[in-house]
């Protein structure tokens, strides 16, 4: 068990000390919920005003109604940032080095993950500080409930990253396939607008949303800002994160990058 720990020490030692080198990335976080919740949300508020839905009690702004998706923007852009980083350690050997250690990969990739999840947490509890102070002010026994929910948010988005990271052999490919992922998964969810409010437009473009894994996750953290649990968003958040981080395990091939180079 000793070396278990050393190693998932290490690996979250190492997640760390590039989050705290790069501030960049850190700012580069935030500005992308920042710019909808100050400056297009202003925009939409008397447009978009929204009904009491669950788990609200009463009207709420658009600006409340966004948060929990513009947390949730976070761990996406993060997991998809984390899925870079392994294909950068794919390219230059250095995940090739760590799986000569005589631990199990699964355990391995499993621990990046974890590692990548807990970085993208401390990023979403200093965007949720700063829309606190801008008066979105959810109970703050939601917001110590709402750790595990945003954890497994985390785990999940990661996961799929890291699974769609073993498809890519090169790294400028990366950018491509990334916005190809990220944007229909953030737009098409129910991250700004209320499923109903999709229905009221289009009924395919409801069930597009409505079977979005994004759209759990952001509904997840939704009902536990408000201490209110949803157990859909729940079974579903935790049976793709499973799916999707034995797919990664089992798809995951380090020698990618030496049969991009020997060919």
């Amino acid at each position: 068990m000793t070396s278990y720990w050393q190693c998932l020490r290490g690996i979250l030692l190492r997640e760390w000390l590039r989050f705290v080198l790069q501030r960049t990335r850190f700012l580069s976080a935030l500005v992308r919920p920042l710019l909808w919740l100050l400056v297009f949300a202003a925009g939409f508020r008397a447009a978009l005003g929204i009904a009491i839905i669950e788990p609200y009690d009463t009207y709420i702004t658009y600006e409340t109604y966004i948060v929990p998706g513009l947390a949730c923007m976070i761990l996406l852009f993060n997991g998809m940032q984390g899925s870079l980083s392994m294909v950068y350690d794919r390219e230059m050997g250095s995940m090739r080095l760590l799986l000569t250690s005589p631990l199990p990969r699964p355990f391995l990739l499993l621990a990046k993950l974890l590692a990548t999840a807990l970085v993208s947490l401390l990023q979403v509890y200093a965007f949720l500080a700063i829309a606190w102070l801008w008066g979105v002010q959810p109970p703050l026994g939601g917001l110590l409930a709402a750790l595990p929910a945003l954890l497994l948010a985390a785990l999940l988005l990661s996961a799929l990253g890291l699974l769609l990271s073993n498809g890519i052999r090169q790294l400028e490919n990366f950018a491509g396939v990334m916005n190809f992922v990220i944007f229909p998964l953030f737009f098409l969810s129910s991250a700004l607008y209320p499923l109903w409010k999709m229905r009221e437009a289009s009924e395919w473009l409801y069930w597009l949303c409505a079977l979005n894994p994004f759209s759990h996750a952001v509904e997840l953290v939704r009902f536990a800002l408000y201490e209110r649990f949803n157990p859909l968003a729940a079974a579903v958040c935790l049976g793709l994160t499973l799916a999707f981080a034995l797919a990664a395990v089992v798809t995951f091939n380090p020698q990618h990058a030496a049969l991009r180079k020997s060919g």
